[in-house]
């Protein structure tokens, strides 16, 4: 189990370290602008579940966080194409130590992971109000894990998945230094690779300092208006994107909800035409071709089988397969995607959910390569399968 998590956190750190291969050259032809720092945050932690409410060994509920992360990032220079298509955006990696003062219970994760954050509004010339992502692995959990549906515990992994999002205010002190305010909400989650997985949410706020490593003159900072323009122009664009991952199952069976065995392979494939609308979104439909392994069993149960020798005959392949559209909204930067999908399956297995979302992080390894990262939920609460991929973008 441990291994197959591995496998999951070294595809989205090598995600993040193969972009300096080519993604667009001009944007590293030209020396970049680096900068360290430090970030602060404390938070509450809802309760999802009887687990983080007080059902748990200690007997006491987890309702706080706090986290410290050191920090290096990356700007594009001023004169490069990214730096005057995107001004203000900074890409790089963090980590940092979380808490959530019950480590005995729910352990003290480390995370690694990739952030990006640009402006989008600006309040004179030292102070702006942008947005920051952040994605990668939480390293250190707990693993508790009863066999049971009833006091599922928030994660049964070693490792999970790290996912945040943020709005800070920043300040510029001088030319060197710089403050940061702002809100972050965090999600911890196994991408259902394991049972029980109810995942670790928090909510708080963050302040930061950050220190620039080299400085670039003003007097090299310009705009070319026929290279936004061009960057703007609407087109239409192909996505073919291969992914497989692994799952759990629960199951109900003779009317109680049952823990299956072992993991259950996915497969699948999405074909999207999508709409440029411009140099940050855009937007189109795809095709969804999934199977998954543990799709129509509850049909083929072999009744009298039950626990770790539980039974059932094998499905009909095609009775495996869901096929579905899905309506995408990217925003678009240099080296990562983010992604939203909304889909509904026309065809889909006995007893699965037909309405299904999806969020993946795409990253351009040239300029029509990328590798994918994402999750597929129903309903928005039902977890499905991780989504591990290769696409290409013609």
């Amino acid at each position: 189990m441990k291994s197959r998590i591995l496998v999951l956190i070294i595809i989205s750190l090598v995600e993040f370290t193969l972009f300096a291969s080519d993604t667009i050259s001009s944007g590293f032809s030209a020396p970049l602008k680096w900068r360290v720092g430090v970030d602060v945050s404390a938070g509450w932690v809802p309760g999802t579940c009887a687990f983080i409410r007080g059902d748990n060994p200690s007997m006491s509920q987890i309702n706080s966080t706090v986290a410290g992360d050191a920090r290096v990032d990356f700007s594009f220079n001023p004169q490069s194409r990214q730096g005057v298509l995107y001004k203000g955006l900074y890409q790089g990696i963090g980590i940092g130590a979380n808490s959530f003062f019950h480590s005995n219970t729910l352990g003290t994760p480390i995370s690694v992971y990739a952030f990006q954050g640009t402006p989008f509004a600006k309040v004179g010339n030292n102070v702006w109000l942008g947005y920051e992502w952040q994605f990668g692995a939480a390293f250190g959990w707990k693993a508790y894990c009863e066999q049971s549906t009833d006091n599922a515990a928030p994660v049964s992994t070693y490792a999970t998945a790290h996912m945040g999002i943020a709005a800070k205010l920043h300040y510029s002190l001088s030319e060197r230094w710089e403050i940061n305010a702002g809100v972050i909400l965090k999600h911890y989650s196994n991408g259902n690779t394991s049972f029980p997985n109810r995942g670790v949410n928090s909510l708080g706020a963050v302040v930061g300092i950050a220190y620039n490593l080299n400085t670039v003159e003003k007097s090299e900072q310009y705009s070319n208006n026929s290279l936004i323009e061009e960057a703007d122009k609407g087109k239409w664009m192909f996505d073919i994107m291969a992914f497989g991952a692994w799952r759990k199952r629960v199951l109900v069976i003779d009317n109680s909800p049952t823990i299956l065995p072992g993991k259950f392979g996915v497969l699948g494939m999405q074909f999207s035409t999508l709409r440029k609308l411009n140099r940050y979104v855009d937007v189109g439909p795809a095709i969804d071709i999934m199977w998954d392994e543990s799709a129509d069993l509850a049909p083929n149960w072999v009744e009298g089988s039950y626990g770790e020798n539980i039974l059932f005959r094998r499905p009909i392949f095609g009775n495996q397969i869901s096929v579905g559209a899905s309506a995408h909204a990217e925003l678009t930067m240099p080296i990562f995607t983010l992604n939203v999908g909304l889909g509904y399956d026309f065809i889909k297995p006995n007893g699965e959910r037909r309405f299904y979302q999806s969020l993946t992080l795409k990253t351009f390894i040239t300029h029509s390569v990328y590798l994918n990262v994402g999750y597929r939920l129903a309903r928005f609460q039902d977890p499905q399968n991780l989504m591990l991929g290769i696409g290409v973008r013609l």
